[in-house]
């Protein structure tokens, strides 16, 4: 049975001028704790005059939520307001010890080696790895990871990619854009034992060293509104394979629309052969990435798919097996083709550029 105490016996709850401002700035303030913002309430509600019924039913919470943050403040004023200790084991590592792990592993190397261990940065500061580890996460450090960039030395970077990423942002009317490059040296491997297949909890395993059965190029030109692709394969990737490759575009393509190309800055792309098959093919016009800048030709996010769900674990006993396997793979892209969506803007991009610039354009190199 609930017994609810009459609030004529509570005892009256007065605040001052400064608490009154305190638990005010406490419950509008944005970054307040919620928790701490719903007790400045409760006791602003009861030093209004409320009962502990209305303030209840003001607020949202049960009675005895706010009988006990009421109680508290009489008791402790606002330092009853805050979270009491919680039981459990006492820290046994100091705000100095996590400030000293993340220091060390931004700004110093161990002897004789280039990036820390969780281990050998533990015995430097004197806790447990696992802590070292925990530290790492919690500030979101990892010394083993690194990546490689690429800057490009083009003189015309930025006029090439604003030319790029406003065809794939706003690509012209009455118009087709297709991003176009070769695979070269595709090769055809087989395993020197059966692959085991997958069971339950064992993954499919396949021998490590493999047999070569040849090779052969692919020529890819993805049409950036729709994600249908163009394939042609060939022995080499030459400029006349590379002409005869265009011809195979103008020969799949509406002839009322015109035809821009992305590609990269191969020689065979600019060789006299292409640049005359170009003077007589008129609606085609070529647009060239900047250099070391094969990110930004979307033709290679689709190589990747390639990679990962064709070729990677594929085993193929000659060329023409490999041969077959691609086309097929093409024609099932094909049936169920999807764009890749550009979001960045050449604002943004030229913009990062700058950034990575100015950090290694010091002294120092």
């Amino acid at each position: 049975m609930l017994v609810v105490v009459s609030d004529n016996r509570l005892t009256p709850l007065v605040l001052s001028q400064a608490e009154r401002s305190t638990l005010e700035n406490w419950a509008k303030r944005r970054s307040t704790a919620q928790g701490l913002a719903t007790r400045a309430r409760i006791v602003l509600e009861c030093a209004d005059g409320r009962s502990i019924v209305a303030v209840a039913a003001r607020l949202g919470v049960a009675r005895n939520t706010v009988s006990r943050w009421r109680s508290r403040f009489l008791a402790r004023r606002l330092d009853g307001l805050s979270d009491e200790p919680r039981p459990g084991v006492p820290r046994s590592i100091s705000d100095a010890q996590v400030e000293e792990v993340v220091v060390r592993t931004l700004e110093e190397v161990p002897e004789g080696s280039t990036h820390w261990s969780k281990r050998e940065l533990a015995r430097q500061v004197g806790i447990s790895p696992t802590s070292v580890q925990r530290i790492w996460k919690a500030f979101g450090l990892q010394p083993w990871r690194t990546e490689d960039f690429k800057i490009s030395t083009d003189p015309l970077l930025i006029d090439k990619i604003r030319d790029v990423v406003g065809l794939y942002l706003a690509p012209p009317a009455n118009a087709v854009v297709f991003s176009v490059d070769e695979k070269p040296q595709i090769q055809a491997l087989s395993r020197t034992a059966p692959v085991l297949p997958m069971l339950p909890g064992v993954p499919e395993r396949r021998s490590h060293d493999y047999k070569r059965h040849g090779t052969i190029d692919l020529f890819a030109a993805l049409n950036t509104a729709t994600g249908q692709v163009i394939g042609k394969l060939s022995a080499r990737h030459s400029a006349e394979d590379f002409r005869d490759f265009l011809a195979e575009i103008d020969r799949r393509t509406d002839p009322a629309l015109d035809i821009h190309v992305i590609c990269d800055n191969l020689s065979a792309h600019k060789a006299p052969a292409v640049h005359r098959w170009l003077l007589d093919h008129p609606r085609f016009r070529l647009h060239f990435t900047p250099t070391y800048s094969s990110w930004i030709n979307q033709v290679e996010r689709w190589f990747a798919e390639l990679q990962r769900r064709c070729l990677q674990r594929g085993v193929f006993c000659s060329v023409d097996e490999l041969t077959t396997a691609l086309e097929n793979w093409i024609e099932v892209w094909n049936a169920h083709a999807r764009p890749f969506t550009w979001t960045a803007t050449a604002d943004q991009i030229i913009g990062r550029i700058c950034r990575y610039c100015s950090k290694i354009s010091g002294p120092a190199h």
